[in-house]
């Protein structure tokens, strides 16, 4: 099964539970795609694929600028992985194929 998609996430953030729509548009071994939620939109900047896991990082303008590095397993609907926002530390991130 495909990686593509979209994706219902969640994100435990120390500021609560982050919810947001992740797109995936996978070309070969690389990949584009959004994540939105209610505090704005982040694209996603060096997208790679292997197999089912993905890496990324994303630049985030609120509540403070920061590069986060992004990682995931896709396994059949599910998305399971992480967010790792500098000093902050890494953030659990979980997800089910939409639609």
């Amino acid at each position: 099964m495909t990686v593509a998609g979209s994706y219902s996430c969640v994100t435990k953030t120390p500021m609560g539970p982050m919810e947001s729509t992740f797109t995936v548009t996978v070309d070969g071994t690389s990949f584009t795609g959004t994540n939105t939620a209610t505090v704005g939109s982040m694209d996603v900047i060096d997208g790679k694929v292997d197999g089912q896991s993905l890496t990324w990082k994303m630049e985030m303008t609120k509540p403070m600028p920061m590069k986060l590095d992004c990682k995931a397993t896709i396994t059949g609907d599910q998305l399971i992985g992480s967010v790792k926002a500098g000093v902050f530390g890494s953030f659990p991130m979980i997800g089910t194929r939409a639609g």
